[in-house]
Formats: C-alpha cells, sequence, structure tokens
C-alpha cells in the first residue's frame, strides 16, 4: 500500500507542474521557474506516462493471472474507449468555450488552428485524433498504448519481457534513424487530400514515446509475476549504479544551465541540438530519463535503508513529498484531472488575454489557485465512485 501510495503521489507531483508548465501569462511568470524541468530534461510528460504504464501492468499482469487474458483485454480496450470520450469531451468544452467567449481567433490560433473557425475537416481529423491540439495530445498517444497492452502484458508474464524490450528499443531507433518519415508523409498527403491545409499534428511521435509507457509495463508487470528481484537491482550495498545516473544527471543539468546562462559555445550548443528532440523523445531524453529514475528509486527504496549519509535524508524527504495527501488524492484520479486540467488552461488563456494579470504576486496567486482547484474533479470522482459502491452494496 505505502508504494502505491508513492505512486500515486508521484503522478500527482507530475500533474501539478504540468499546470504550472501549461500556463501562460503575458511576459512569464517566475514561479514557474521553481522546475526541475529547469535542471535538465526530465519533464512531466515522461514520468506520468512511465507511471501510467507501470501501473497497467502491475494491476493488470495480476488480473490476467487470475481471469485470463480474454478479461484483461475487455478491460483494458473499455478503459482505451474510456480515454477516448475523456480526449472528445475535452475537444467539445472547448469548442463550447469557442462560440461563448469572444475572439478565440485571438488567444487560441496556435494552439487549435482551424478549430478556432469552426473547420469540419480540422474536426473530423480531431476527433479521429490525427490532428491534436495543444495540451490534448497525451490522452490520444496513451489509448494507443493501452490498445496494445492487453498483448504486451501477455507475453511478459508468458517471461518474453525482453523480446517486448527488444520490440520497443527498435521502434524507438526506427523514428531516431527517421525511417517513420516516408509514412508520416504519406498520412501528411492522404490528409491535405481528404481536406485542403489538413495534416497531422501530434506533439508526441507515439512510435518514440511508447518505451517510456512499455518499459514501465514491463517493470510493472515483472513486479507483480515475481520475474525480477528489486532488492538487486536496487541493492543498498551497491551505490555504484546510482553514482554513475547521478553523473549522467550533472552532466545534463550543467549543459541545461550553461544553455539557459548562455555559457554554452555556439558550437557545441549547434550539435547539442540534433539531440534535442522532445517530440521524438532523442537519446538526449531517454538517457536522462533512465538515470534520474533510477536515481530517484534507487534513493526512495535502497536510500531509506541505508544507516547513515545523504542518501536516508533524500529518501525521507521525497517519500514525505510523494505521499502528501493532496498530491495521492489528484494521482489516485490522474487522467481526470489531466482531462480537467486541459480544459482549465484553455479557459484561463481566455480570461487572461481579456482580463490581463500584471505582477508577480498576482500571478502566483493565479497559478496557485489553478493547482489547489485540481482537488475538484478529484474529490468529485471520488466522491461518485463512493456513491456507486454504497447503491451496489444496498442493492
Amino acid at each position: 500500500m505505502r508504494r502505491l501510495a508513492i505512486l500515486d503521489g508521484m503522478r500527482g507531483y507530475f500533474l501539478v507542474f504540468m499546470m504550472l508548465n501549461h500556463l501562460t501569462f503575458e511576459g512569464g511568470y517566475r514561479l514557474v521557474r521553481i522546475n526541475h524541468g529547469e535542471l535538465g530534461y526530465v519533464q512531466d510528460a515522461q514520468g506520468f506516462v512511465f507511471l501510467s504504464g507501470l501501473l497497467v501492468g502491475m494491476v493488470y499482469a495480476r488480473t490476467m493471472a487470475k481471469r485470463g487474458f480474454s478479461a484483461v483485454r475487455e478491460k483494458i480496450h473499455g478503459r482505451a474507449f474510456e480515454l477516448y470520450l475523456y480526449a472528445l469531451g475535452c475537444l467539445l468544452a472547448i469548442g463550447l468555450a469557442g462560440v461563448v467567449l469572444p475572439g478565440p481567433q485571438d488567444y487560441w490560433k496556435d494552439w487549435l488552428w482551424q478549430l478556432t473557425d469552426g473547420n469540419p475537416g480540422f474536426a473530423a481529423a480531431a476527433a479521429l485524433l490525427l490532428f491534436q491540439p495543444t495540451y490534448l495530445d497525451i490522452l490520444p498517444q496513451y489509448i494507443v498504448y493501452m490498445i496494445a497492452a492487453p498483448f504486451l502484458v501477455r507475453l511478459v508474464v508468458e517471461g518474453r519481457a525482453a523480446t517486448v524490450l527488444a520490440g520497443s528499443l527498435a521502434l524507438w531507433a526506427l523514428v531516431q534513424f527517421g525511417l517513420h518519415l516516408p509514412l508520416a508523409n504519406a498520412l501528411d498527403a492522404a490528409m491535405a487530400a481528404a481536406w485542403p491545409g489538413l495534416m497531422l499534428r501530434a506533439h508526441f511521435n507515439v512510435l518514440a514515446w511508447q518505451i517510456v509507457f512499455v518499459s514501465g509495463l514491463v517493470a510493472g508487470a515483472l513486479t507483480a509475476s515475481g520475474g525480477i528481484d528489486w532488492n538487486r537491482v536496487f541493492d543498498p550495498a551497491r551505490p555504484g549504479p546510482a553514482l554513475a545516473a547521478l553523473a549522467v544527471v550533472v552532466l545534463f543539468a550543467a549543459y541545461r544551465l550553461g544553455f539557459t546562462w548562455g555559457l554554452v559555445p555556439d558550437v557545441l550548443a549547434e550539435r547539442f541540438a540534433r539531440l534535442d528532440m522532445r517530440g521524438e523523445f532523442s537519446a538526449v531524453y531517454l538517457l536522462n530519463f533512465a538515470a534520474l529514475g533510477y536515481l530517484v528509486t534507487w534513493t526512495i527504496v535502497a536510500g531509506g535503508r541505508r544507516e547513515r549519509g545523504v542518501a536516508p535524508a533524500a529518501g525521507r524527504t521525497l517519500r514525505r513529498l510523494f505521499e502528501l495527501p493532496f498530491l495521492r488524492l489528484i494521482g489516485r484520479n490522474s487522467l481526470q484531472v489531466y482531462a480537467y486540467h486541459a480544459v482549465a488552461i484553455y479557459l484561463l488563456r481566455a480570461a487572461t488575454a481579456h482580463h490581463p494579470v500584471e505582477g508577480e504576486v498576482a500571478k502566483t496567486a493565479v497559478a496557485l489557485a489553478a493547482v489547489a482547484s485540481l482537488a475538484l474533479p478529484a474529490l468529485w470522482w471520488e466522491r461518485r465512485a463512493e456513491r456507486a459502491r454504497l447503491a451496489a452494496a444496498g442493492a
């Protein structure tokens, strides 16, 4: 239970920073700079997608052992359809708001493109998840991963985790070498032929980012099936891998801060830019995520068992952070909260366009209020679920 509470808290943590990062104010605001993303190349989306895969693997590997593959496939694909309804609900809510609010072309045009004009071709592509407006792009990729998830869980449970990981790595490498581009270009051409100006719009390349979800799914399924000894992986008597991970994190933090302060020479900046492709989850992001993920997990799991040194204090601090009730609450209801946050971001941008927020104090107050509001959909959803349980018990 404690481990699951920490995982919920981690998802809640990433949702908080999604809200802060996605808020827009004229001239920006300082609170957003207090952010782990400012110190490296691991952002909220990576953690959110990985933890989703981890929990899918943990939950459905157990279910498959008890009820079989068909039950798991039906359950997960039902969940994927539910997520599709969330995605459509977000589009509908934003579309209706655009009808009621004045001048959506002025403040949403760069997020929605021709959707602000009520363009039917773009609306149809958005409903098919081929045209993904800004901040509505995590749900579509997650739907794709959920469709594949029951088959991947079965392979891991059957002892073919290495095959799953090898296939995932191959797909990721395919994108890094650009072998997906002929397919992407053909899809763009087909969409443009169907409707003038239409093209595939998706920030996250689903073939590349799947490595985050799949690695989480494999880790979760192996945990549930007893296929891995995490005490050996995060052995407190072997801090070497954690120190190596720390070295990687520090190296890229130096790069990140160097870019922020303009200290990286142009020749290095140009070379590094070729490796810095977040949408395609390039090697910079994969290496950083693996290093930071291992370091944080070792600190929590192994560091907490060490008697002296920096690791125990850091482990206790991280556990206390991720076990905060607010973070666990929104993390338990992460997908509902994510959908709420996406709509809220659009409405807040419209509100601040008509009534600009000025001054750091006012911007910070609005940002903190937006974060606090994430509890509203989580509380509503939990109370709804509790009422449904009570009704079922009384039936």
